[in-house]
């Protein structure tokens, strides 16, 4: 029987061990075998065990494990030392990772390479980048040479912590041999493509274009992660054609894409409505085998939505979830958006409330939309249930939600029930009233006609710790107008600059619109002036205020001709 254990144990050991393919619990039958053996069995033995628990990421279980094998009095070696600083440090336990390294220094042991690269990447997972940096001088007066994976783990926890151009830094150092490490290394694939990925992220897409030619005259060849990582960087800056370039580039140099580099490029395709290029892309997608996930479906909804396509969305909602890909929170906002947006609300609150049904708690931002989807269509009745219905389903509602109701009860002509709620929001001692929440408030008053109530709510801001904005200032602006009140709306556009907030194209037009009604061109025409001086660009409601004045007014066309930066000798001209 000893024999035949023996033998299944060197079966163990060095075929299901070394392949990684190991079941704990044979693991902890053939440990506890191992233990108890005599003689006793070498340190190295033990180490091809925890290596192949660690491959399964049983990185307790090691620590455990070694804490037995110490009590019967072997001794750990180098290598077992290594292989318990990793699990510590994959454990975020770095503290007792160094705990193991001075242990390891007390019995005479030199620390290794891999010694400090555990030591520094458990450090750089936890963020304490300067410590790992203090830690790589250390290695280097220790003796120890640090590698490539030195250098990659460090530039990859530099990229991870925001310091990307710290590490650009110490990348060309290294390379050119200039470093204060006094080092010269290599770059892996690794290396360059955390570089890579950290600066697309920032927004530095020439330089990572620039990293990704270097690497290729390197003989580097780009991975995925890298290919993906400059797709997603060119479509932030809205280079869909080089984008698109490159995944071809990926796939003629036989690089498989992920599902990640498919859902960049269907995100880009979707948002700008390119939704017949998005499915031919989900298509290749399928026929190279890489399966969609919830995301993918979600960015075909959504873009499928965006083109007015709903129903095609509804399709692939049911599709998804036949697919195995449960829908998730977003997944049934984007149709209830789309709803909402198409006064379908009977529908959107039908999937609301099959959410709930299905054990889907809808976030605040589903509440937000089914509020707006029930005021645009005067379901204020609604709209007020539901809000109470958030409480119930323990959904806090945050100021977007409380701007939505009040602006929702002002567009329906209950103004006085949306001053009666803002009162108790002013009565809240936990909650800030925000400058979005008041300026709706302001408006739905001013269009009410209650232009002194709004008048003294505008005035009270500043006590309530509030900075009126332009938003805000325009539609007391337009209130004021719309009143006849004209030079107090001018007092007021004064005011807004000297307290530093600009008026903006609506603002002017606004006030524009009232001096027409009083027939008071020439007002218009400052305005006017006043816009190029700052520059403000016309829109189309300013054209159609100049055509309309060169049409009573033909003198005013040599004036309003001579403003720079306005494109008004074509308009006059049709």
């Amino acid at each position: 029987m000893a024999e035949e254990d023996r033998s299944r144990l060197r079966e163990f050991l060095h075929g299901k061990c070394k392949s990684g393919k190991i079941d704990l619990h044979e693991a902890f039958y053939f440990f506890d075998y191992m233990i108890h053996m005599q003689p006793t069995l070498p340190m190295s033995s033990f180490n091809i065990l925890f290596t192949a628990l660690v491959k399964n990421k049983h990185y307790g279980d090691v620590i455990s494990l070694h804490t037995r094998v110490n009590s019967v009095g072997l001794v750990p070696n180098l290598i077992t030392s290594n292989i318990l600083i990793n699990c510590c440090c994959k454990m975020s336990r770095v503290g007792d990772g160094f705990v193991v390294f001075g242990a390891l220094l007390r019995r005479g042991f030199n620390p290794s390479v891999v010694t400090f690269n555990c030591l520094i990447k458990g450090l750089c997972m936890g963020g304490r980048i300067t410590e790992a940096t203090r830690l790589l001088k250390k290695m280097i007066s220790f003796g120890c040479r640090p590698n490539v994976v030195t250098f990659a783990t460090l530039i990859h926890g530099l990229c991870q912590t925001d310091n990307t151009i710290v590490a650009l830094q110490l990348h060309e150092q290294v390379v050119n041999g200039n470093s204060k490490y006094g080092v010269t290394c290599k770059p892996n694939v690794v290396w360059y493509g955390s570089i890579i990925d950290g600066l697309c992220k920032d927004g530095f897409i020439d330089k990572a274009k620039e990293l990704f030619s270097e690497m290729k005259g390197n003989r580097i060849l780009a991975d995925a992660v890298i290919y993906t990582s400059l797709i997603h960087g060119l479509c932030c800056v809205g280079d869909w054609e080089e984008a698109k370039s490159l995944f071809i580039e990926m796939l003629n140099q036989g690089v498989q894409p992920t599902i990640v580099t498919f859902n960049v490029l269907l995100d880009e395709l979707c948002k700008n409505g390119k939704i017949d290029e998005a499915n031919k892309l989900y298509q290749l997608m399928i026929q190279r085998g890489v399966q969609p996930n919830t995301y993918t479906y979600t960015l075909l909804m959504d873009g499928y939505c965006l083109v007015g396509r709903i129903h095609e969305a509804e399709k692939l909602f049911v599709f998804m979830a036949n697919k195995g890909c449960m829908p998730v929170v977003v997944s049934y906002n984007i149709l209830i958006d789309a709803y909402c947006k198409n006064t379908k609300a009977d529908q959107a609150m039908n999937l609301y409330r099959e959410m709930i049904s299905k054990g889907i708690k809808p976030d605040v931002v589903i509440y937000n939309t089914l509020l707006i989807g029930l005021f645009i269509v005067d379901r204020v009745g609604d709209a007020r249930k539901l809000f109470d219905e958030m409480k119930v389903n323990d959904v806090a509602p945050n100021s977007y939600i409380f701007t939505t109701f009040i602006d929702g009860l002002c567009k329906n002509d209950c103004v006085q029930d949306a001053l009666e709620f803002f009162h108790t929001l002013e009565e809240n001692p936990k909650f800030q009233i925000t400058i979005e929440i008041a300026s709706c408030l302001i408006d739905g008053l001013c269009k009410s006609r209650r232009i002194e109530m709004a008048w003294e709510l505008f005035h009270r801001l500043p006590h309530k710790g509030l900075v009126p904005n332009v938003v805000t200032y325009t539609i007391m602006v337009n209130g004021i107008c719309k009143e006849g009140e004209l030079e107090k709306a001018v007092s007021l556009l004064l005011d807004m600059e000297e307290k530093g907030c600009f008026p903006n194209v609506i603002t002017f037009t606004t006030l524009m619109r009232g001096f027409i009604q009083n027939n008071e061109t020439p007002k218009v025409v400052e305005l006017l002036h006043k816009m190029a001086k700052r520059n403000v660009i016309p829109d189309a409601t300013t054209f159609s205020i100049v055509i309309g004045l060169l049409g009573k007014e033909e003198n005013y066309s040599e004036c309003l001709n001579s403003l720079p930066s306005f494109p008004i000798r074509e308009l006059t001209k049709s």
